[in-house]
C-alpha cells in the first residue's frame, strides 16, 4: 500500500533506493537541517540500515517520490507508541532544487493523513533547529503544527549551539485545517 499525496507518493523503501539515500547520507548541506548526529556513511551501512527497518513495527521509514521526479526524499512515523497512539515523523527532501515547490508541505500532510486517518494516531511529534526557519514556516504556518516548547542550547552546529523547536500535531489540529484549507478537496483517493 503506498500513501498518496497531491503531488508525492509515499512508499516502502527498496533496496534500488540505497545509492541515493546513501549520496544524501552524505552530504552536509542536508545534513545541517537535521537532528541527530551524524559520520560519514559507507554503502555496507546503507545496507544494513535498510537490513535493519524492514521489520521495525515501532519505526516505520519510507522512500518519497513523485512519477515525474523519482525519488526525492524521506519521511518517518518512528517512536510509534501504539498504547498511547503517537508517534514522531520528520522528513528529508533531497536535492536543493526541489525545495520550495509544496513537496514538503504535500509529504506532512500526507503522512498526518495516514497517521490520523489509517493509523487512528493522535498526535505526532516533530522538532526543528532554530536557524531553520524555512521549515519552521511551512510546517507552522502550512502544516498546521504547533509550537510546545523549546530545549535550549540543544544542538550543536557551525561552533555554536542552537535550541530545539518542540512542535506537534493533534488529531483536532490537523482535522480542523483540512476543514480550513480544503486540502484534500479534489483528492480522488
Amino acid at each position: 500500500m503506498n500513501i498518496l499525496g497531491r503531488k508525492v507518493i509515499i512508499r516502502a523503501v527498496e533496496e534500488a533506493d540505497l545509492p541515493q539515500l546513501h549520496k544524501w547520507a552524505n552530504d552536509p548541506e542536508i545534513w545541517h537541517t537535521l537532528g541527530g548526529w551524524h559520520f560519514p556513511s559507507s554503502f555496507d551501512y546503507q545496507k544494513k540500515w535498510f537490513d535493519g527497518i524492514k521489520n521495525d513495527h515501532l519505526n516505520q521509514r519510507f522512500a518519497v517520490e513523485t512519477e515525474d521526479l523519482g525519488l526525492i526524499g524521506t519521511v518517518n512515523l518512528v517512536d510509534i507508541d501504539w498504547k498511547n497512539n503517537h508517534a514522531f515523523t520528520g522528513l528529508q527532501l533531497g536535492d536543493k532544487d526541489i525545495r520550495g515547490k509544496g513537496y514538503g508541505v504535500d509529504i506532512f500532510m500526507a503522512i498526518a493523513r495516514y497517521a490520523f486517518e489509517e493509523l487512528h494516531l493522535a498526535r505526532l511529534d516533530g522538532t526543528v533547529i532554530e536557524y531553520n526557519q524555512v521549515a519552521y514556516n511551512m510546517i507552522t504556518r502550512k502544516c498546521g503544527w504547533k509550537e510546545e516548547g523549546r530545549r535550549r542550547n540543544w544542538y550543536f552546529r557551525n561552533n555554536r549551539y542552537w535550541d530545539r523547536i518542540e512542535v506537534g500535531l493533534t488529531r483536532e489540529d490537523y482535522f480542523a485545517l483540512i476543514e480550513q484549507n480544503n486540502y484534500w478537496q479534489d483528492d480522488k483517493s
